[in-house]
């Protein structure tokens, strides 16, 4: 509701979107994912006692992949 009520106010036309999970799919996935086909790509691991650099890391615009916590 509320990107609806901030597409008045924006350029960007902001609506609702509700992804539907099929069964099917999330079966292809996993089986792409056992394959070892799929992979993540992270750019770089912090430790939870880093989350700051982390933050700063992400906010420059740095990362090339997704950047992982370790707990």
């Amino acid at each position: 509701m509320r990107a609806l009520a901030l597409s008045l106010f924006v350029r960007q036309r902001l609506t609702m979107f509700i992804a539907k999970d099929r069964s099917s799919d999330l079966e292809r996935l996993t089986d792409l994912i056992e394959a070892g086909t799929v992979t993540p790509s992270i750019d770089k691991t912090y430790s939870l006692d880093r989350v700051p650099e982390a933050i700063r890391h992400l906010e420059a615009g740095n990362a090339r992949g997704k950047v992982a916590i370790t707990i």
